[in-house]
Formats: C-alpha cells, structure tokens, sequence
C-alpha cells in the first residue's frame, strides 16, 4: 500500500527543486541583461563618437582609416603653411649681393690677340671676341660675381661669405627682395672663418633670428635662400640635413681652405647661394651656406651659426672683431707627413713656408717670431695637450683670448723644450668702419 504522506512529501520536493532552478535561470538572464547594458553604456561613454551604426554593424576600420587619412593630410598642409610662412617672413631680410668693377669697354675687352692674327685669313672666324656672359650697369660697371647676405643688424648690419666680398677693388651692392639697390661697404673680413661683414647705411629691415645649431639632427627639415647662380634672386630650396660635422677642402678658383664641422645639407645650394642662411622649420638660422659639392646632386654645405653668433654679438657692440693669433704656417704631422720628411715623430704641427716666397713659416714680428720659433720647429703640444688632427694648432689658438700666455711643448733641432708666448691681436685688413 503506497503511503500517501510520503508521496506528498516527494512531490512537494521536486516541484521545489524545479521553482528553484526556474527562478535561478531568471535571475541570471536579468543579471546578465542588466550588466550587458551597463557595459554597452560604458563603452559608449569612453568612445564618444566613434559609435555609430558603423562601428556596430563592423565597419569601425573604414572609420578610423578615414579619420587617419583626414589626419595626414592636415599635418601636411599644415607643414606646408609653415613652410610659406617662414619664406614670407624671412625673404624680406635676404640680399642679392653684385660684385661688380670698372673694366675697359666690353669689346676692347673679349677681343683676342689670335683675333687680330688671323685678321682676312679663312681662321678669322674661329677667333672671335670671348664670350664672358658678363652685364654692364649703368655706370658701365661690369657684373664680375654674386651671392648673398642676410640682415644681422638693425643698422644695416649684413651677414656674408668672406669668398663672396674678397676682391679689395670691387664694388658691391646689395639687391632687396622688392628689387631697390644700396651701396654696400665692407667692414670686416674674418680671417679665421668663412664670413664677412658688410654694411647698408640706411637699411631698415628686421635682423634674422638665430637658432641653435647645436642641437639640429640629421632628418631636421633645412631650408635655403639665396640669389641662385646669381641670377635668381632668393631662389628657395627645402631639403633635409644630410650631415654634422663634416670636414672638406673648399676652394673659389683663386683660393682654398679647409671648413671644419660644417653642416650637411641636401637644399640645394648652388653657386650665388654662398652667404644666404640656412633655416630651420622656425624660421631661425641655424647655419651660413658656404659651399657646395661639385659633380654631387644636392650636397652642400653650411658654417653653424653658433660658430658666427659671438662675431656677430662683437660687431653690433664694438664695430671690431679680434682674433688672437700665434703667427706661424703650419701642416699637421700623420703618418704619410712622417715618412716623406723622415720625422721622429707622427704627430704634431710642423712649421712650414708656403708655396710662394712670401708666406713665410714665421711671420715676422709676431708672437712666434718674438718667442723665437722656427722654420721646421715641430709644436708637440698646447697648454699641456696633444696636437694631431682632432685638436689642431688652429683650434687651440683660437680658443684663446687676446693676450693670454700660453706654453708649447717645441721639438726644435732635434731637443725638446717648452716655450711661454704671450698671444697678441691678429692685424686684419678691415675691422674699422
């Protein structure tokens, strides 16, 4: 016989169980809705726009593709305004620089001796007046070389290459943006670096800023102004630097030197760009362009203007640069300059005349003449420290100050002996206007 009570009870457990399982269930799919929903509201929150119908039907990366394309494409107009910007602000400080001289009448001047020669004879043709694409001014004055300069001062004050303004007996004029010309006198050539400084009186145009040409790196953006092949006046380029730092011989035609620590520059500097500035993406100079590399495709080359500030702080304040200087000729001793003059020694400045009768080893009356230096003395060491080629004579001297003593270690007739000078002021030829 079935016991009815316990049936009851059986039934009564089961259907509890099932309520149970049935309300868990519920329980769940509310809780589970409820934190979906939170959780759709807060990722909704953080990402603002961003969700649309797209981005949940999965278009979100044709979004954010267009958003970066839309970005790129402002950054570069961007980059191009600044570009702009910086041309019309600093164009307006930039000179064309003339060279020009007094030459006899141009055909008197192209005609050849073979010319005459061959006179009536079926050759006379081959000998015709020279061709010298040389222009005459007004004045009958012949356009003989350019370049450029850029304003300094507020005076008139213009930054330039010491190659561009060299020749003593010509004259020079500088050419504004706006095509006006002035009379430009020259007022110090530097005798150490690449610069000149000439002189507009009446010039009213805002100096350029300088930078800091310590602190560019190789990928800055480089931008040149100048009076391209000196007949177009400031050309712009825009370009990279290349380069820091970098060591060559340059050289005009009529002479050479050796630049140290120039700037490398991929904008393109050709010839009539010689003392226009080199910009950075600020507008500020960060180097003077000096040179250019021939048979390359836009390598140039620019002194850094932290080598020009102090000269340029010196001039506006005094009206004179001075340069200490030693008074000797020299060639650094490696191991090639060793072997060929059979010295006991591979490093080292050994004092040597020049190629001519006049660039004597010593220069008479200097420091180093007074000290008693000579013609084939080898100077070991400055102030204590080695001189070889990462720590020239030149270098050494010119980081001193006018009247500093200094001591050289001398190798001199085969004995060694050290010697106390006493630096003076380097003559120059200008300095005083």
């Amino acid at each position: 016989m079935i016991n009815k009570s316990k049936l009851e009870k059986t039934f009564f457990h089961k259907h509890t169980f099932i309520s149970v399982i049935i309300i868990s269930l519920v329980v769940s799919v509310i809780i589970g809705f409820v934190s979906g929903f939170a959780a759709f509201k807060i990722f909704v929150k953080i990402n603002g726009n961003k969700i649309s119908q797209g981005t949940i039907s999965g278009n979100e990366n044709q979004l954010e593709s267009k958003n970066s394309d839309q970005g790129i494409e402002s950054r570069a107009v961007d980059y191009q305004n600044q570009i702009v910007k910086i041309i019309n602000d600093t164009s307006p400080s930039v000179v064309s620089i003339v060279v020009s001289k007094d030459l006899p009448k141009l055909e008197d001047y192209t005609n050849t001796p073979l010319q005459d020669f061959f006179k009536g004879t079926p050759f006379e043709g081959f000998f015709g007046p020279l061709d010298l694409n040389l222009s005459q001014d007004e004045s009958g004055k012949v356009e003989i070389g350019g370049g450029t300069g850029f304003v300094v001062g507020t005076d008139g004050l213009i930054l330039t290459n010491r190659h561009v303004v060299s020749d003593k007996n010509a004259d020079y004029t500088a050419v504004t943006n706006d095509g006006k010309k002035y009379d430009a006198k020259i007022i110090f050539l530097d005798p150490v670096q690449d610069l000149a400084f000439i002189r507009v009186k009446g010039l009213k145009l805002k100096p350029l800023k300088f930078g800091d040409s310590d602190k560019i790196e190789i990928g800055q953006t480089a931008i040149t102004i100048g009076n391209a092949l000196g007949e177009f006046s400031n050309s712009v380029n825009v370009g990279v630097i290349s380069g820091l730092k970098r060591k060559l011989d340059a050289s005009t035609g009529a002479s050479s030197e050796t630049l140290d620590q120039v700037i490398q520059t991929d904008a393109a500097i050709n010839r009539g760009n010689s003392g226009g500035p080199l910009l950075n993406i600020y507008g500020e100079v960060i180097g003077v362009n000096t040179a250019m590399a021939i048979g390359a495709e836009n390598i140039g080359f620019a002194i850094p203007i932290n080598v020009a500030k102090n000269n340029v702080e010196t001039m506006i304040k005094t009206g004179k640069i001075v340069y200490p200087y030693l008074g000797v000729r020299y060639v650094l001793i490696d191991k090639t300059i060793q072997q060929e003059n059979k010295l006991s020694v591979d490093y080292g400045a050994l004092i040597v005349r020049g190629d001519t009768q006049t660039q004597l080893a010593v220069m008479p009356g200097s420091p180093a003449d007074k000290a008693g230096l000579l013609e084939n003395d080898i100077i070991l060491e400055f102030n204590g420290k080695k001189i070889d080629e990462t720590y020239t004579l030149s270098k050494a001297v010119f980081n001193q100050k006018v009247g500093s003593q200094i001591t050289l270690k001398i190798l001199s007739k085969g004995k060694t002996k050290t010697v106390k000078i006493n630096l003076e002021e380097m003559p120059t030829d200008f300095g005083t206007e």
